[in-house]
């Protein structure tokens, strides 16, 4: 996966198209990513010795990877991510619209 945790992303497609926010967990094995604030639903919450107080809550679920994008840190507008080699050998992600460094 390409995107990572506390990247901030817009929803391309779906119920919240256009939102934005940053991601707060990555889950590779379903190819998703859960964003704060976005694609809340209602859930019935049973009453358990953890929560103590059932009722409706609202839950954030995941979105899958390919309906956001990744938005550009240098004019905030969304584009692809790309790979290359630093001087050093490592692996980094670039903007493919800029050509800015993602990590570091």
């Amino acid at each position: 996966m390409k995107i990572k945790k506390g990247d901030q992303v817009r929803v391309l497609a779906g119920k919240d198209k256009g939102r934005e926010g940053e991601i707060s967990r990555v889950i590779p094995q379903r190819n998703s990513v859960i964003i704060e604030g976005v694609n809340q639903v209602k859930r019935h919450q049973k009453a358990t010795s953890e929560t103590m107080q059932g009722g409706i809550i609202d839950k954030t679920m995941p979105i899958d990877v390919s309906n956001v994008a990744l938005l550009s840190p240098s004019d905030g507008k969304p584009t692809r991510v790309g790979y290359r080699l630093s001087e050093s050998g490592e692996k980094v992600r670039v903007c493919k619209r800029t050509g800015v460094d993602l990590d570091g």
